[in-house]
């Protein structure tokens, strides 16, 4: 697999040009995107996300700073030709009409074909493909009106596939969709990147995503700066913390994921293990309990084991034989007594 740079950043400025005066978003930024490579765009609200990603596809033009793809300054690369090297899916509605899906991938082939250019066998082998690869064979033939969000965005990257470009910017690509879409969208493009060699940016707002699927993870400020790495390291570093943790959140490395402040006043012995113990501490919190150390004053003790919950208090013993009736009874309970 090669590692060629498809695109590289120079103290680049970003932002937007109102007349004679420029607000600027962004600057100073070094970055560049390689082949075979899924990097993840995150960052607060009002970062400049989507606009270094429009900038990135020469959608806007940069304030400041030096922008080249496969070594050729943006500036002077020709619309076409750009548009066979990029290829961009936004969050922007999608035109549908009478359009079949089919019909909106080929939109693709229009750098090659222009827009009222035949397809040639050559165009419909790469639609062909494009459908394939994201595993939307049963969708072709639909109307885009009929899809679902999931499925729409889905032939959105098909038609990005369709371009034939080797560098793909997606702004935001699982804004709308549940759980297992997104989590099916990002291992599609994943798989993508590693295997034909794509050079690939998505931002989104999703964590989990990042943490689970990127190689790389491109991290913005709302000071304008870009903190670059590995997602582990950026966990492990803090600066996912820094950049997003907030007097209300906790960072908490070892689960990747932010949490609200506890406010626990009680603590619970827990004993066990398994994914059975996992869930019992996750409820135990979200219950406002912490789980009390060798020596700590608890509350009550639980031990967990596969379908059994103990619990002693007071010297008592009670066995729930699911976690839902565990918690029924933690919530029936008077803890200020």
């Amino acid at each position: 697999m090669g590692a060629q740079v498809k695109i590289t950043a120079k103290q680049l400025s970003i932002g937007y040009q109102h007349s004679a005066r420029e607000t600027i978003v962004a600057s100073g930024l070094d970055c560049s995107l390689c082949g075979g490579e899924l990097v993840c765009l995150l960052g607060p609200n009002g970062a400049g996300k989507s606009t270094l990603i429009r900038t990135l596809a020469g959608m806007q033009k940069p304030l400041a700073g030096e922008l080249r793809l496969s070594g050729k300054a943006m500036s002077e690369i020709a619309p076409r030709e750009r548009a066979r090297a990029v290829s961009v899916v936004l969050t922007d509605a999608m035109p549908s009409g009478m359009m079949d899906a089919y019909s909106l991938v080929s939109l693709g082939r229009h750098p090659y074909s222009g827009w009222f250019g035949g397809l040639t066998a050559q165009d419909r082998e790469r639609i062909e493909w494009s459908i394939v690869a994201v595993g939307a064979e049963p969708l072709a033939n639909r109307q885009v009106s009929e899809l679902s969000d999931g499925e729409r965005q889905k032939m959105s990257v098909a038609r990005a596939l369709a371009q034939e470009a080797k560098l793909m910017l997606l702004d935001e690509p699982t804004a709308f969709l549940d759980l297992p879409r997104r989590v099916e969208l990002m291992s599609i493009l994943r798989d993508l990147a590693h295997r034909v060699n794509l050079a690939l940016l998505f931002s989104t707002h999703d964590l989990d995503l990042a943490l689970r699927f990127a190689d790389r993870v491109w991290l913005m400020t709302l000071e304008g700066n870009l903190l670059q790495g590995a997602p582990e390291a950026l966990a492990l570093n803090g600066q996912f913390a820094e950049v997003f943790a907030s007097e209300n959140l906790d960072w908490d490395a070892s689960s990747g994921s932010f949490c609200a402040h506890p406010v626990t006043s009680l603590k619970v012995i827990l004993e066990g293990q398994g994914i059975e113990q996992v869930w019992t501490q996750r409820a135990l919190e979200r219950l406002g309990f912490g789980i009390a150390q060798v020596n700590e004053e608890a509350a009550f003790s639980l031990k967990v084991n596969k379908n059994t919950w103990e619990v002693e208090r007071f010297g008592l013993n009670q066995n729930f034989k699911n976690i839902e009736s565990l918690i029924e009874w933690i919530n029936s309970v008077d803890w200020q007594d």
